[in-house]
């Protein structure tokens, strides 16, 4: 399964790939890594039936994960992507909005990575 990681935080790739190391190395998971909402939209637009699940966090200079979002839905209104926003900030708003905006799980920081391999492995 391709997965498109959205974090302006370049230290989230290391990190991913050190959790998935296993997973990606069997080739069951396979991750790209774009840095902001913009770079996340251009990349889909170049790889546009191979990500089959989004992982984008919600506070991003720029293009926020819920405008991006809102992109997303627009020019795919049924999953796949499947999208499944991250955020530091676990307030019911942000929730409710990124669910009612179309998606399909919601993960706080620090993520839980037992818990996101586990949703990840289940979609497979």
């Amino acid at each position: 399964m391709k997965i498109l990681v959205v974090d302006d935080e370049e230290d989230v790739r290391s990190l991913f790939e050190q959790k998935f190391r296993r997973e990606i190395r069997s080739g069951q998971l396979e991750f790209s890594f774009t840095y902001s909402g913009e770079e996340a939209l251009a990349f889909l637009h170049d790889h546009p039936s191979e990500v089959v699940m989004i992982l984008s966090d919600i506070n991003m200079p720029g293009m926020s994960g819920i405008e991006l979002l809102k992109s997303i839905r627009k020019e795919h209104p049924a999953a796949p992507p499947m999208v499944m926003m991250i955020t530091a900030y676990g307030d019911r708003e942000n929730h409710d909005q990124a669910i009612h905006l179309g998606a399909d799980d919601f993960l706080t920081k620090p993520v839980n990575f037992t818990e996101l391999k586990e949703k990840l492995l289940n979609n497979l």
